[in-house]
């Protein structure tokens, strides 16, 4: 399960949020349950000492996790770029998953100012994991700005519809085979998390999905086995499909007890 992502080396696949969960202790809970060394987490202009921002600051510190701060609310390169930098003082990390809505009802990223963005935050230094759709065109153009990391989204945000396009998705996976690929967005189901990582993406960020569940903790434990379960899936190598049945035990060559009938 280990893995190399934006200079680090990790052992867990599933990238996590941190909102909203029902109180701080679920979250907390959650993160832990789940086993993940990347959270992400919002910026909030908040007054300094502002207690309840400090106590959640503190429980993310206390989970000795990788905070991964996001941009999210931004719709413009301009307002995702010090967005970005206020994150990276604020957090002291240079990652940054960049968000750039540009439709308010399916929150789809606005793909010009997305790439805009990006590329103003990687010549600053920023390791960059850009939330994008599964545009193939959209991608390659990440990627000329400059990103080593790209997160496609399986379907909206918050969606829970999973893996809506897994053709678009697997061809990114098979035209960037260098990059970490990570699905992001729509993962409602553990199944969902299998089938990613079964198609060869290297994780899954989503939040929803354990935060709204009704027992977080036991989901987000969930999802911590479907991932080492697509991982291992796909590094042993699945079974071809048939369009016919093969029995698993043959039949050609074996004996077979037969009784006649007797007559008296």
């Amino acid at each position: 399960m280990t893995w190399h992502i934006g200079g680090e080396t990790l052992n867990s696949r599933l990238l996590i949020g941190s909102a909203l969960y029902s109180s701080p202790q679920a979250m907390q809970a959650s993160v832990h349950a789940s086993g993940s060394e990347i959270v992400t987490v919002s910026l909030r202009r908040q007054a300094a000492g502002d207690a309840a921002g400090q106590d959640f600051w503190q429980r993310i510190q206390a989970l000795n996790v990788k905070v991964l701060p996001n941009t999210a609310g931004c719709h413009s390169a301009k307002e995702a770029i010090t967005t970005a930098q206020m994150a990276r003082e604020v957090f002291q990390t240079h990652w940054v998953k960049l968000e750039v809505i540009g439709d308010q009802y399916t929150l789809q990223p606005d793909p010009f100012e997305l790439v805009k963005a990006a590329e103003a935050l990687v010549k600053d230094g920023f390791e960059v994991f850009p939330y994008t759709t599964d545009d193939l065109v959209l991608a390659q153009k990440l990627v000329d700005a400059g990103c080593r990391i790209l997160m496609p989204w399986g379907s909206p945000i918050g969606s829970g519809k999973g893996l809506m396009n897994p053709y678009n998705l697997g061809i990114l996976r098979e035209r960037f085979p260098e990059l970490n690929l990570i699905v992001d967005a729509g993962i409602g189901k553990p199944s969902h998390a299998v089938q990613a990582l079964e198609m060869g993406y290297d994780g899954v960020l989503l939040n929803s999905a354990v935060a709204l569940s009704p027992q977080p903790e036991k989901m987000a434990r969930a999802f911590k086995s479907a991932v080492e379960a697509g991982f291992y899936g796909r590094q042993a190598g699945t079974m071809p499909e048939r369009n016919l049945a093969v029995p698993s035990t043959p039949v050609v060559g074996t004996p077979f007890w037969h009784q006649e009938n007797s007559s008296t």
